[in-house]
Order: structure tokens, then C-alpha cells, then sequence
């Protein structure tokens, strides 16, 4: 069966369903910046957040949807010159993960403002062999808000 996976803004979630999405400690195991379970006002403070880059650089952070219902949240971020790419998803919908990043890096692939992708991972993720196989390469590891992670890079042009 062939699921519809579609992408929506956040601000059209309930915050209740961002909020118990990020409270779930699967998610947390590879999140070392996530502090704690979240309540609907820090969802609501999280949306805000992330609509505030789609104002100042035209992208940003999406809802993944898969037949309408949503299963996690991620996309386009600017940091200093470079745009990383993040995907956070609902521990049932882990299985679609490849099929959201490759309509992403996609999107990424046909804008002109976008001629690499970066993604941050905790050494925590073991399985990186999606990452090889979307062509991207380790380019060494940074420290991030007091956090190590791995950097990887894919030439989008």
C-alpha cells in the first residue's frame, strides 16, 4: 500500500499533538538538546520559533503528514551560510523517514538558494548508511549549544 506523504506548516498542528510527539522519550534517546516532556505551551512557543525563520529566509520547518495525519516535524535551516536539514519523527512513522528526506533534499535540489545540505546528528545514531547512500559525507564533528555532533554534507548542485 502506498501511503501519501504530504507537507504542511506547523502552524497547522494542534500544538497538543507537537507536544506529545516531543514528550515521547523515543524521541529523546537522539535529541540531546531536549530537555523534558513538552506541554502545549512550549509546542505553541516551538511553532512560533520555527515560522519566524520561514519569515526571515523563505523555509523552514515543516509538518510531515502521511494520509493526512501528522507524524513528525523537520526541513530547512539556516545556520550561518549553510541550510541543515533535520528530521524528527513520531517513533510509529520511523519507517517513512527515508521517503520524507528524499522528497525534501528534492525540494532542496531544485532551489537555487540551496547548493549543499548539512545534517547534524548525535553520535548516539549508529545507522548511517541512509545518509551514505544519499550521497552525503562526513565533513567532521561540531559542538552545538554544548553538544557534540556529527557533520555530513550532500552537494545539492
Amino acid at each position: 500500500m502506498t501511503h501519501e506523504i504530504t507537507f504542511s506548516r506547523l502552524v497547522d498542528v494542534p500544538a497538543s499533538e507537537i507536544a506529545r510527539h516531543m514528550s515521547d522519550p523515543r524521541v529523546a534517546e537522539h535529541m540531546p538538546l531536549l530537555t523534558g516532556a513538552w506541554d502545549t505551551e512550549m509546542a505553541i512557543q516551538f511553532v512560533k520559533m520555527k515560522e519566524e525563520y520561514w519569515a526571515r529566509d523563505g523555509l523552514g520547518h515543516w509538518a510531515f503528514l502521511v494520509d493526512g495525519n501528522y507524524v513528525g516535524w523537520g526541513g530547512f535551516q539556516k545556520e550561518g551560510q549553510e541550510w541543515d536539514f533535520g528530521l524528527v519523527l513520531r517513533p510509529h512513522a520511523f519507517g517513512f523517514g527515508r521517503r520524507i528526506s528524499k522528497k525534501a533534499i528534492e525540494l532542496a535540489i531544485a532551489d537555487d538558494r540551496i547548493p549543499f545540505v548539512t545534517f547534524l546528528l548525535p553520535p548516539s545514531r549508529k545507522n548511517l548508511g541512509a545518509l551514505g547512500r544519499l550521497g552525503a559525507e562526513h565533513v567532521g564533528d561540531v559542538d552545538y549549544d554544548g553538544e557534540r555532533f556529527l557533520k555530513f554534507r550532500l552537494e545539492t548542485t
